[in-house]
């Protein structure tokens, strides 16, 4: 399976929003997940490294987690983005969401080795709030899926 390189909301925060361990670009440490359109669904795709074992063989599920967390809050983003008549990359700073709750469930256990794709599904339910439920793949294996209720973060946030 060939990642997306599609332009990812993440290259469009601002950089005072940019810090994310998940999703940030400019963490030096971070995952650096991108997140980007694919039709009317949302992928990011992602290959473990090897300090994200679990027990030898599969990855810890906190690196799950967190791919659904960054992917839902991408997924918010991007859909309020487009919304807003706007794409990434159009030069428009898109609005970020924060997690108001994150709900995860293991399916199988996920082998290490594999691309995972996180595939997302966008529903707003408030002009602010975006329901967003996500699949987590390792090859054509589903492996978790799990639901991100996201919420714009207000603009007074870190000032």
């Amino acid at each position: 399976m060939e990642a997306d390189t599609r332009h990812a909301i993440q290259d469009d925060y601002a950089k005072e929003f940019a810090w994310c361990y998940g999703c940030g670009r400019l963490n030096p440490h971070g995952h650096h997940f991108r997140t980007s359109w694919q039709g009317e669904e949302t992928v990011t795709f992602y290959e473990p490294k090897e300090e994200h074992t679990a027990i030898p063989g599969f990855v810890y599920g906190g690196l799950i987690a967190s791919l659904i967390d960054c992917h839902g809050t991408g997924s918010a983003s991007l859909a309020l983005h487009r919304k807003n008549g706007f794409e990434p990359g159009s030069g428009e700073e898109p609005p970020r969401f924060v997690t108001a709750s994150l709900h995860v469930d293991f399916m199988k256990p996920t082998p290490k080795g594999a691309m995972l794709r996180a595939i997302g599904k966008v529903e707003e339910i408030h002009p602010k709030k975006f329901r967003v439920s996500v699949e987590v793949f390792a090859g054509e294996t589903l492996c978790a899926g799990g639901e991100v209720m996201a919420v714009v973060m207000p603009s007074s946030f870190g000032k």
